[in-house]
Order: C-alpha cells, then structure tokens, then sequence
C-alpha cells in the first residue's frame, strides 16, 4: 500500500524549519540548501511546495503573523473602544522575548521586501488590516465619550503604526534603549492624550 503523504503538514515543516533558521541566523542562514536539510528534504524536493525562496519567506511570516493575531483576538474578545485599543497596542509591542524572537522574523520579512514587489503588496494589505481595527477602535472610542482629542483618526491610527514598529526594529537592534517599562510607560502617555482636547 503507498505510503499516503500529508502535504499540508510537509509544507507547514518546510516553514517551521525556515522560521526558526530566520531566528536563529537571520535571512541570510534561511537558504534553500539549509531549509531542505534542516526539513529532511533531498536538494531541489522544496519546488514540489513552494515556488521559491520568496514564498517560503512569505510563508514564514505569516505563521508568526497567525499566532499573534490569533492571540490578540482573543485578548481583546468582547471589549470595545479605548480600552480595546489600549489593550491592542500594549500586547503587539516586542516586550516579551518571545516578541522579540517573532520580531526577528518580521524584520527579515521587511529586508525581503526590500527586493520584492511581491512581498511588498502583501505587507501593505496588511497594514491595511491593522489600520482598519484601529480605527474601528477609535470610531468607537470617540462615540463611548473616552477620545475627544481633535487629531483625525487615520493620523492617530498610523501613529500607533510607527510607534510599534519603531519598537519592534529597537526592540532587536539595541534592545536596552527600549525595555518594558519605558514602551509601557509610551503607551499609557498616547492613551491619556487621546483623552484631552487640547492635544491635537
């Protein structure tokens, strides 16, 4: 009887494998000769799930992508306005070393991008996503009574963008300028300014 493979599962392995040589040594240590030993693949057997190097960087992300999002989800699950916004932003900033080991992962994924025009759009769709619930968050904080700042919401929203990723890229480079206290001490600052009209 042939021996029945599970494909989905060899191209999960093929990206659990990538991920960790991501963390591990960064994109460069991520080659294809290394993802097929490491995965126990014969060279050349990656091209039967993934058309590419790309893709499997691709792949890679997104798994890191997936499990945050997932968790997030979760934490935020039936809340609401400013306290589900406050609650969004302190969970996605890199202050866990589990944080730090996914950020890794997604400033390899920027480098990539760099080169990729493909890649490029995917991660502007999902930026696109984050941006949405966060003015989601503030639509309904501004309507609850807790946001009265005169700044507009899509300013506020890409705010919140940068800072977390201006934490996330600090948080791998020179992680001792940015430790827990000082990002949560960051967030509480832009909380209570959503909270005063005299802070545009």
């Amino acid at each position: 009887m042939p021996k029945i493979i599970d494909h989905d599962q060899r191209r999960q392995d093929i990206i659990d494998v990538t991920w960790q040589l991501i963390v591990e040594g960064g994109i460069e240590a991520a080659t294809m000769r290394e993802i097929a030993a490491r995965a126990g693949f014969a060279n050349g057997a990656l091209k039967h799930y993934f058309p590419g190097k790309d893709a499997i960087i691709k792949g890679a992300y997104e798994h890191s992508l997936r499990g945050l999002g997932d968790r997030l989800a979760a934490h935020v699950a039936g809340k609401r306005g400013l306290e589900a916004l406050e609650m969004s932003i302190r969970f996605t900033l890199p202050v866990e070393q589990e944080d730090a080991t996914a950020a890794r992962v997604l400033l390899s994924f920027w480098e990539r991008c760099v080169f990729s025009s493909e890649l490029d759009h995917d991660y502007d769709e999902h930026l696109a996503e984050w941006t949405t619930s966060y003015l989601q968050y503030l639509r309904e904080g501004r309507e609850d009574g807790d946001i009265v700042t005169p700044a507009p919401d899509l300013q506020l929203a890409n705010e919140i963008i940068t800072m977390n990723l201006g934490a996330t890229v600090t948080r791998v480079v020179s992680p001792a300028r940015f430790d827990a206290a000082l990002l949560e001490a960051q967030v509480s600052d832009y909380i209570a300014r959503l909270g005063r009209s005299d802070c545009p």
